[in-house]
């Protein structure tokens, strides 16, 4: 099949040669073209429609940031597939963001391979035409990630994936919670191309990173009832099960 013409607008130019390099020797998406602000942006997305499938979208930016760019798009009829980064991750901006039909919503920091199957996931779509965004799922990735920066848990380690990943399948399966060992961890190893045991040490050496950074706040928060945080650090499964716990009660506080 024909690679997948990525086309990025971001003012941050080492993210932009990051995702550049990530995807030089990838056999199904290319970065094409890029642009640093939202006047260069659209003036490539108007002129070289035909050089791109799928936009990267930062929101802010110098001249005119995302929200211009999509309105501007709305305004000429222009209908391409958006996945929108930012650092922003109040569920109002992703609301707003996908009043203009963007495809889906990605929160910074983010992995690249979260970012590649992002992309794969949404030239898949048909309906680019259609306000699509998924906000269940947006909304629970965007939760998990500030959960897990807020305790600590640096991006670039492994454990911070699996566990991300983790919480994400108990949330959605709670039935998995008695079976972390014989189901979730081979479930992880499996997705992550690696051993059951690298996933339980990856995830032990997280929640042990976690506890000499995080707040001890929202430790105490999310923790206090289930573990002595002042005496010990939560299992792994303690770990990831009290968080998808913790976001299940927010989710149906807010009624998402």
């Amino acid at each position: 099949m024909d690679k997948i013409k990525v086309l990025m607008i971001d003012d941050n130019i080492n993210l932009v040669e990051m995702v550049k390099e990530y995807f030089s020797n990838n056999n199904n998406i290319s970065l094409e073209i890029a642009a640093h602000d939202g006047e260069e942006g659209i003036k490539i997305i108007e002129e070289r429609k035909e050089d791109y499938d799928v936009i990267l979208l930062d929101l802010i930016m110098p001249k005119k940031d995302g929200l211009y760019v999509l309105e501007e798009m709305r305004k000429r009829g222009i209908n391409k597939k958006v996945i929108v980064e930012t650092s922003y991750n109040a569920s109002e901006v992703i609301r707003e963001v996908a009043d203009y039909g963007v495809n889906y919503f990605i929160l910074k920091p983010f992995e690249l391979a979260d970012l590649e199957h992002r992309i794969l996931e949404t030239s898949k779509r048909k309906d680019s035409n259609k306000k699509n965004i998924d906000f269940y799922n947006s909304n629970l990735q965007v939760a998990i990630t500030k959960v897990l920066h807020e305790l600590g848990i640096p991006s670039h380690i492994k454990g911070y994936q699996y566990i991300r990943e983790g919480v994400g399948i108990v949330f959605e399966h709670p039935e998995t919670i008695g079976g972390i060992t014989k189901e979730l961890y081979p479930e992880l190893a499996h997705k992550f191309d690696t051993t059951v045991s690298r996933v339980e040490r990856a995830i032990r050496h997280a929640i042990e990173v976690s506890w000499n950074r995080g707040s001890w706040e929202l430790m105490e928060e999310i923790f206090g009832h289930s573990v002595d945080i002042d005496k010990a650090k939560p299992t792994n499964s303690e770990f990831i099960v009290t968080i998808a716990d913790k976001l299940r009660l927010d989710f149906h506080k807010v009624g998402v």
